[in-house]
């Protein structure tokens, strides 16, 4: 069956470990299963993701507009065609991320974003979206050492307010969202998402 999950958290939430590891559950039982990120996954997604990655400055509106555009594409040329086959697409970041870092980060407008996201997406929603939450000092002592970019350079104050976001979201939608403490052993994590997956598919 088609399903969409997506794994959302702030920068250092350890989403990419939990994502490799729904994967690898997933392939070994035979499913039909696909990874992808955001931004990236096209041609132009990666093209998009360098620039917004350069650590270059920009505009708060010039950093939605990219996002949105690399979002387009995936959905088009790689989420939805997979989809209608009958797959599951495990995305690391999507609609949500915007609203939390563009919306409660920077401070645009929420509503537009909402209208941008549905535009972008076709108003294709998420199955299931799987939050890995834990206090900001702990996510960014775990980026330490890594390239900084756009988002790891912002103070401590934009992150605790993408978590803020991440929390309304999730409040707003609890049927649609597992919440998950990020500080619980790898592991132990990966059971309950592989549990909740299997409920849903």
């Amino acid at each position: 069956m088609a399903c969409f999950i997506v794994f959302e958290g702030g920068d250092g939430s350890g989403k990419s470990t939990q994502v490799r590891s729904l994967l690898r559950r997933m392939r070994r039982r035979g499913i039909k299963v696909m990874q992808t990120h955001e931004p990236g996954g096209t041609p132009l997604g990666q093209s998009l993701r360098r620039l917004l990655k350069s650590g270059d400055p920009m505009t708060p509106t010039s950093e939605l507009m990219l996002f949105e555009a690399a979002r387009a594409q995936l959905v088009q040329d790689v989420i939805r065609p997979f989809l209608a086959q009958g797959g599951v697409v495990i995305a690391d970041r999507f609609t949500s991320s915007t609203l939390t870092y563009q919306g409660y980060g920077r401070g645009l407008d929420r509503e537009l974003i909402e209208r941008l996201n549905r535009e972008a997406t076709g108003g294709l929603e998420p199955d299931l979206t799987v939050l890995l939450d834990l206090p900001v000092e702990a996510a960014l002592a775990r980026k330490n050492g890594g390239r900084a970019d756009n988002f790891d350079d912002a103070p401590v104050d934009f992150h605790r307010r993408i978590r803020r976001g991440y929390s309304a979201l999730a409040a707003a939608d609890p049927e649609g969202w597992l919440v998950l403490d990020g500080q619980r052993p790898v592991e132990e994590l990966g059971r309950e998402i592989w549990s909740k997956v299997q409920a849903l598919l």
